[in-house]
């Protein structure tokens, strides 16, 4: 007799499954939670936690969402992959440390992003196990205000009733807005695909200059493409500080980029192997050719709500598409809530998880509530840019009288020693009160040092309270205190005309 191990395997699995479709089918859940990304998976996890019974429905078949399986963790496992290699490049020099050859391996890449995918979207689904949340992969849609059919992804069908649902289904790619090019993930890719390209193009066109086009635009220019950005706006990165954007736009340029701000594109043609797009100045102007083997398509996302039947049970929405809720993250049926990027706000995975536990708090009579004043926002490029709160345009424009320090990471002696000088910290606070109202970070991990910014402004924290905190020297963190001291009194290690004749040289530099 010979066993084909293999085949006893799959059919183990097959039956498992067929079992968990046959037990799961018309259960009843005190919470049913439609999406399994960071904001779905996050809920869940905390119902199960507190004591109620809860299912997830997920259609991907892998936890984690955009965020884990085509978004943040992917993305940020190539920008640190390609970082690395761009720092032996430039920096081991630097340091006295030299080799014969350098090269990347491009596959290994790729291979190394998608162990820690992976991984992650398994652990997810173990702390499901560990906090006896249901796991149902399939799509789900209302048949009613309390009873969800989905649609297994194996091919059968379930069934289940709920107390409370909470509905985090996410976003979805935008495409090129009037729709002048198609996206075919070929040529013309979103970020799914510019994930996944099976080489590094000679030439990119990146059309959008937000987190997404920078991003994924830095991880193929350090490889070697020629990236150049077509932005409709004015200025890189719309929504964060004109001072630390304009700064950064400079150092992108010293690393090949080229921008076309002020810029739409208008049309296009799309080949096997290339494009072509038709780009113009917003206020008028002569049109131009441009020509690459790749472009980006990064002009943001749009919420996903398709097939979930969310308008035929009388849940309301707004004219973006997304899901109309209350400050206690309700819909108008009160038992069915909404949170992430189908909602109201910036679409950032650590809100929808904010969102996530807030929702289950409320089911559980308790006060959920997000700080939407205080949810900071990262860019994961080289250096990163971290902020938290109001722009300096934004007070101006709110006519709000403020103070502003800030400090240069060259001034700052643990930068020097490391070489990575670019960037500098911004404190904004009000003028009478000295409450931190905003704070903007570019320089080496600013996304890890934003986090005391948060924490400060959680609690009401002023300046001072940051100046007055000490801070272990030699670090980085050290420039976060003294941009604090610069904006109620003022900062140790340099003064404001040392601080202007300095950053006018290096911009120069970086011109």
């Amino acid at each position: 007799i010979i066993l084909d191990i293999s085949q006893m395997i799959k059919g183990f699995a097959n039956l498992r499954l067929s079992y968990l479709s046959v037990r799961c089918f018309g259960a009843k859940y005190d919470l049913a939670v439609i999406g399994g990304g960071p904001g779905g998976y996050v809920a869940a996890i905390k119902a199960g936690q507190r004591g109620l019974k809860t299912v997830c429905i997920e259609k991907r078949g892998s936890l984690g969402g955009t965020c884990l399986n085509e978004g943040c963790i992917p993305s940020k496992a190539l920008l640190n992959a390609t970082h690395e290699y761009m720092k032996a490049k430039h920096s081991f020099p630097k340091f006295g440390i030299t080799y014969k050859e350098l090269g990347y391996d491009y596959n290994q890449i790729h291979k190394q992003k998608e162990e820690a995918v992976t991984g992650l979207t398994k652990g997810i689904e173990v702390l499901f196990k560990k906090n006896k949340v249901d796991y149902i992969k399939g799509t789900g849609k209302f048949k009613d205000k309390n009873n969800i059919d989905i649609a297994l992804n194996d091919g059968g069908k379930d069934s289940i009733e709920a107390k409370n649902i909470i509905i985090a289904t996410g976003s979805d790619i935008a495409e090129c807005p009037g729709k002048p090019i198609l996206i075919d993930e070929k040529v013309v890719v979103s970020s799914r695909g510019a994930l996944a390209l099976p080489k590094v193009p000679k030439n990119m066109i990146v059309v959008g200059a937000g987190v997404i086009g920078l991003e994924l635009g830095s991880v193929y220019a350090r490889l070697g493409a020629k990236v150049t950005v077509v932005e409709f706006m004015d200025k890189i990165l719309p929504p964060l500080d004109d001072e630390i954007c304009t700064a950064f736009q400079r150092i992108l340029k010293k690393e090949g980029f080229n921008f076309l701000l002020g810029h739409k594109v208008i049309g296009g043609t799309v080949g096997t192997d290339s494009a072509k797009l038709t780009v113009e100045k917003v206020k008028g102007g002569t049109k131009q050719e441009l020509e690459a083997d790749t472009v980006l398509i990064a002009t943001g996302r749009n919420p996903y709500t398709d097939g979930l039947g969310a308008k035929e049970v009388g849940i309301k929405m707004d004219d973006w598409g997304r899901i109309d809720i209350n400050d206690h993250l309700q819909t108008n049926l009160p038992h069915i809530y909404a949170i992430g990027d189908v909602v109201k706000g910036q679409m950032l995975a650590h809100k929808a998880e904010e969102e996530g536990i807030a929702a289950v708090e409320n089911i559980l009579g308790e006060k959920g509530h997000v700080n939407y004043d205080a949810i900071p926002g990262v860019v994961y490029t080289h250096p990163e840019i971290a902020s938290v709160g109001l722009t300096e345009q934004e007070l101006k424009e709110k006519k709000v009288e403020y103070n502003k320090g800030i400090f240069p990471y060259m001034a700052n002696s643990r930068a020097r020693t490391n070489h990575e000088t670019d960037g500098m910290v911004k404190f904004l606070a009000d003028k009478k009160t000295d409450k931190i109202l905003g704070v903007h970070i570019m320089g080496p991990n600013a996304g890890e040092a934003i986090a005391e910014a948060v924490l400060a402004m959680e609690y009401g924290g002023s300046c001072e309270d940051i100046g007055r905190t000490c801070h272990a020297h030699p670090t980085m963190s050290e420039a976060f205190k003294e941009a604090a001291m610069g904006a109620y009194d003022k900062p140790i290690h340099f003064q404001s005309s040392q601080l202007f004749r300095e950053l006018s040289v290096h911009n120069k530099t970086l011109s």
